[in-house]
């Protein structure tokens, strides 16, 4: 006869679940990170094994979570838009209006940079990337469309630069098979965007 209670078995009946979960939420992250490090120095065509290996997990484990290649890509993909739209509200808590802005268009810019490959990709016509687009453009012009309103509020960029045409022209800027000249090209475009601002916009009259 048993010595575990109803309670007992509820939690342990309960527990295996959660574990499963979390394990598998494990195995999911280290697999992104790793396709992240892996697409960064070997573009997103870089053998699957590569990525498993340096995520930990076997090749079973890699097809149960991303059954095609594009799964992963995707969802790379997503990732980094997140962890760079997430990142303008703690730049602009951090840093004045410009060098807020300044540090998220750098970040984004090593975000574009380093999807090696993955403009091609995103032009297959495979059904896993007819959403990207979308998500792109809800999740990143707003981050900078805020952090561009405030510099402008604060004086210290010109009023007349459009959230969508500066992200376009920092992904085409990023397009220079020269990556160092592709960051000093955006810096100078940022260096830019203050020519022409306004310092005493935000300055009450003394009058």
């Amino acid at each position: 006869m048993s010595n575990l209670s109803s309670d007992d078995n509820d939690r342990g009946e309960g527990q295996k679940p959660r574990r499963v979960r979390a394990d598998a939420q494990r195995s999911t992250d280290a697999l992104l990170q790793a396709a992240i490090t892996v697409f960064a120095t070997s573009g997103v065509d870089a053998p699957v094994r590569e990525i498993a290996d340096k995520a930990g997990v076997g090749i079973g484990t890699f097809y149960r979570h991303f059954p095609q290649r594009a799964d992963l890509v995707a969802a790379v993909f997503r990732h980094e838009i997140d962890a760079c739209a997430d990142a303008a509200p703690i730049l602009a808590a951090e840093y004045a209006p410009f060098d807020a802005l300044a540090r998220w268009i750098q970040r984004y810019t090593a975000f574009i940079a380093t999807k090696r490959g993955l403009a091609s990709a995103l032009h297959s016509g495979n059904p896993s990337f007819e959403t990207l687009y979308a998500y792109f453009g809800n999740r990143l012009l707003p981050a900078i469309q805020t952090l561009l309103d405030t510099a402008v509020a604060a004086g210290e960029v010109r009023p007349d630069v459009d959230a969508d045409d500066l992200l376009n022209t920092v992904a085409n800027l990023c397009h220079d098979e020269n990556p160092e000249r592709a960051r000093r090209m955006v810096a100078l475009l940022i260096d830019g965007l203050r020519y022409g601002a306004n310092p005493s916009a935000n300055t009450p009259s003394t009058r």
